[in-house]
């Protein structure tokens, strides 16, 4: 970086028995004021709080001049000891202490109220999306966010990125291919990380400059291996337990403090099941480790990391006070069918293809076996129908000429039932009779 010395997380700056730092604020150059003070950290309550008692934090830290002076635990609330309040500074004073104030320890506040700054040599690192570990790499210098431009970008600068976020220990560098010309500000370009750095602010870069880069192409987009995200522990599905998030490398707790059903809504569905059921408080899921986290959801985030949040490290928020979530079974996914498998249509209409076979063969059969009877000749007893059988074969319609094997056989019938052909198989055992009787 084109800056010296190594980026700390917290800055403290020593005077006899008294100090002063700058807390939780992901960078020694912003965050909550604390000072240090007969063997104690205590806190400065925000009454009369301006950019003049910020400005003096920020040269008293040598980090430049005073961006914003935060009030109302801009920075999350403190613990212990409020030691100034009323502070009153003209903005010249070498040191916090030197400023017009109420007596040591003498206030009527809480920490709710707790100062905090923002200087500009402030520092800080973010990708710009919603999950924080995916999307445009941003730095914060001299106020204002920033591109950091994607020359001589190297793989071990794109994972230094991911784990200084805790984001996980690798990630891609994503190619842009819009040609547009880039708004805003770009403040860093060729920065080059190697194995020896440990940290994004150690490696080497060309000088900072607002106009570092000037096309979209050239802007850095990452997309970390491991997002942030959540957990239930202690439950049997992964759908119930203590709701654990994880932040920057680490695993947390969230606070019950206004954990509502809106709040457990935002966690059921990032978990993945269904709808929640119960917001539980006072770590009915046991108590969990690491740092804790106040959320307040409207209910309709995608994710926890999408609702307002601030460090719970005050004196209410303890392990003891853990929250919990139960939520509904996971929706079922419809049943996936098998390549190997036939589907209800397919296999209705196997069903109906093979009884339309059998109807056509049935079909088939009948009008086999009735053109078999048509062409039958009905043998009479005695041998041959011709033998002593002159008048049958004679007997006719006038004016017709039936051929042998294609009309239908008459036969004479007695003059009391008349004469008529035959015109169905069915009758042949009726003819059979009338010939014998005749004969």
């Amino acid at each position: 970086m084109p800056t010296e010395g190594i980026m700390e997380d917290v800055g403290v700056v020593c005077q006899g028995s008294r100090r002063v730092r700058l807390v939780d604020g992901a960078g020694r150059c912003a965050g909550r004021v604390e000072i240090y003070y007969q063997g104690r950290w205590g806190t400065v309550c925000d009454d009369t709080w301006d950019l003049a008692d910020a400005a003096v934090v920020c040269h008293q830290l040598g980090c430049g001049g005073a961006l914003e002076a935060a009030g109302s635990a801009r920075f999350g609330e403190g613990s212990g000891q409020i030691w100034l309040d009323g502070v009153n500074c003209s903005g010249a004073e070498a040191a916090l202490w030197d400023c017009p104030a109420e007596a040591w320890g003498q206030h009527d506040c809480g920490h709710k109220e707790d100062v905090g700054v923002i200087c500009s040599e402030f520092m800080a690192l973010r990708l710009e999306n919603s999950d924080g570990c995916s999307g445009r790499l941003q730095v914060f210098y001299n106020g204002t966010w920033g591109s950091v431009c994607s020359n001589s970008m190297t793989t071990e600068t794109v994972s230094l990125v991911c784990k200084e976020l805790g984001c996980g220990n690798e990630g891609e560098l994503e190619t842009i291919s819009n040609y547009e010309k880039l708004s805003g500000t770009a403040w860093l370009d060729r920065v080059e990380c190697g194995k020896s750095n440990s940290s994004f602010w150690q490696c080497p870069s060309d000088p900072w400059d607002p106009q570092s880069c000037t096309d979209r192409r050239e802007e850095t987009h990452i997309t970390c291996n491991e997002r942030e995200k959540i957990r239930a522990v202690g439950g049997k599905d992964g759908c119930s337990g203590r709701v654990e998030i994880w932040h920057r490398g680490t695993w947390g707790t969230l606070c019950d403090n206004a954990w509502d059903m809106r709040d457990a809504e935002v966690a059921c569905r990032q978990l993945g099941c269904g709808p929640a059921l119960y917001a539980l408080g006072q770590a009915a899921a046991g108590e969990g480790t690491g740092p804790m986290w106040l959320m307040e959801c409207r209910g309709t985030e995608l994710s926890l990391q999408d609702c307002w949040a601030q460090p719970g490290d005050s004196g209410a928020c303890q392990h003891k006070a853990d929250a919990a979530v139960h939520c509904s079974d996971p929706p079922r996914s419809r049943p996936t069918t098998s390549s190997k498998r036939l589907s209800v249509p397919v296999v209705i209409c196997i069903i109906l293809g093979a009884l339309l076979c059998l109807l056509l063969a049935l079909l088939a059969g009948q009008v086999r076996s009735a053109r078999a009877r048509r062409r039958d000749v009905p043998v009479l007893p005695g041998g041959d129908p011709a033998d002593d059988y002159d008048d049958a074969g004679e007997v006719s319609d006038p004016g017709e000429d039936p051929v042998p094997g294609q009309g239908d056989w008459e036969v004479p019938r007695t003059p009391e039932e008349g004469a008529g052909p035959m015109d169905t198989a069915t009758d042949l055992h009726l003819d059979i009779d009338l010939l014998t009787t005749t004969l």
